[in-house]
């Protein structure tokens, strides 16, 4: 079973998506809460697997709800939600340790698919939606000399191997890019998590781009 929180300043959004997902076979709402705050008070009491976390709400915004829930463990699984598809938040929500995001106006199944992915430890962030937003970042940033100390951790397979994931391939897909099982996919790319001590795909993907591995594209990795 699968807990659930649910926090956004909606009431009408809160009750509509705990009806969806109280409904679904796996999946059980354990709280609720209308800003971060509280959430924070909700989170610790009920321990759940997965927080749907609205971006932006007053006082307390998202943001900083997830930055507080991922610094300590356990930690929940966080999917931001927001109204557009280019959030100005949606960024800043991955640093704070969220493991992605989903369209208020997604579909039902879209939103059970969404859980059930994060649960399992997996991010949750289209490929062109994260070269959007990272691209958009590092225009206005400087590089994180951290992030490029982690990505100097790797050898050069394992580098290679998070230059694919900042492409947003697939484990399938990595394993024919690769001429590899896919079960030694999975090895490198645990050990690639492990090594730049990313919590999933979304924050490995933040921390490849941060570093200036993605420079130069998927098709020419760095030495």
């Amino acid at each position: 079973m699968i807990s659930v929180v649910l926090v956004d300043d909606d009431e009408l959004m809160r009750a509509g998506i705990g009806l969806i997902l109280n409904r679904t076979d796996g999946i059980e709402v354990v709280g609720e809460a209308s800003e971060g705050t509280s959430a924070l008070d909700v989170v610790q009491a009920t321990n759940p697997d997965v927080v749907l976390m609205d971006i932006r709400m007053p006082g307390v915004d998202g943001i900083e709800a997830t930055r507080e829930m991922t610094r300590h463990g356990p930690r929940p699984r966080v999917i931001m939600l927001t109204t557009f598809d280019v959030d100005d938040y949606v960024f800043e929500s991955l640093r704070a340790g969220a493991s992605g995001f989903l369209l208020k106006r997604a579909a039902p199944e879209a939103l059970i698919d969404a859980i059930r992915t994060v649960a399992r430890g997996d991010g949750l962030l289209s490929p062109a939606m994260t070269k959007r937003l990272i691209d958009e970042f590092m225009l206005s940033s400087p590089r994180p000399t951290e992030a490029e100390q982690r990505v100097g951790r790797l050898t050069h397979r394992e580098r290679e191997v998070l230059l694919h994931i900042g492409g947003g391939l697939t484990n399938s897909e990595l394993s024919e890019k690769l001429f590899i099982a896919e079960n030694t996919v999975k090895t490198h790319v645990k050990r690639v998590l492990s090594k730049i001590d990313a919590r999933d795909r979304v924050h490995a993907v933040v921390i490849a781009y941060e570093s200036g591995l993605m420079d130069d594209g998927p098709s020419d990795p760095s030495p």
